[in-house]
């Protein structure tokens, strides 16, 4: 049975990734943290479109650069779907504006796919470091605040940790 029809399926933003190494868990100081997602992964709880996967780019000397490019880790992260064209262009008309220009859509970025995604399938929510900003408009949005609009469950990283248990004992 398919572990994401029992459950939430979590849909990470790159800046989980990034903000957990540069921040809290350091893959070389606490590489279990990084063990139990790849675990929350390979048990099909957690996830990340390859829109965003790709979006996570740190630099050369940091050891997040190997880890995310080791192929078991974009095996188990990356979501195994397309995203549905028209629930994306949805996202971006009612989520940020209509009639969006192509400077806009370069500053929004790769966000859109993650309550893409999300829409896809009941059971799934948006995790992001992002805050909620509703004064924002157009492509200034913030991402809960899109995944609002849009009816889509998002949480920021602690919230996710708690929900899924994790621990380092």
């Amino acid at each position: 049975m398919d572990s994401r029809a029992a459950g939430k399926l979590y849909l990470l933003d790159a800046n989980v990734l990034i903000r957990a190494h540069e921040d809290y868990y350091p893959i070389d100081r606490l590489r279990p943290f990084w063990d139990w997602l790849i675990g929350e992964a390979q048990a099909g709880s957690t996830k990340i479109p390859f829109e965003i996967y790709n979006e996570i780019k740190p630099p050369e000397e940091s050891s997040l650069r190997g880890w995310i490019k080791d192929k078991k880790v974009a095996s188990a992260l990356t979501l195994d779907e397309e995203v549905d064209g028209k629930i994306l262009n949805r996202v971006l008309r009612q989520g940020y504006a209509p009639e969006l220009t192509d400077d806009e859509l370069v500053q929004i970025g790769r966000d859109p796919f993650l309550v893409a995604y999300a829409l896809m399938q009941p059971g799934r929510a948006v995790v992001t470091k992002e805050v909620s900003r509703p004064g924002k408009e157009r492509a200034n949005r913030k991402l809960p605040d899109v995944c609002e609009t849009m009816g889509v469950p998002w949480m920021d990283d602690f919230q996710f940790y708690r929900e899924r248990n994790f621990r380092i004992s």
